[in-house]
């Protein structure tokens, strides 16, 4: 289960597993993103290709008003999964 708490200056904790199951969930919280937002992965365990594309819809509907969000705290394998699909050329990623 994927949990998505505001923690504060912009900031989104993740935590759980984000997957198919909560792409819907996921996809109304992000929706709610207007501005620059860092997403903090510390507490992620998993992400599938619907958590990736929930994420790019988001930064490229954000990169239409000049925003962007930035991925901060990843564990290896999440970071291995991003580099594979390419998505660290697209997403500013601490």
């Amino acid at each position: 289960m994927l949990k998505i708490n505001i923690i504060e200056n912009n900031e989104i904790l993740l935590s759980g597993r984000f997957d198919a199951a909560q792409e819907e969930k996921a996809m109304k919280a992000f929706n709610e993103i207007h501005e620059t937002t860092t997403i903090n992965f510390k507490d992620l365990d998993y992400i599938s290709s619907s958590g990736l594309g929930v994420l790019l819809a988001t930064q490229k509907r954000l990169s239409e008003s000049g925003h962007q969000l930035k991925l901060i705290s990843m564990n290896d394998h999440i970071r291995d999964v991003f580099r594979y699909a390419g998505f660290n050329m697209i997403f500013e990623i601490e």
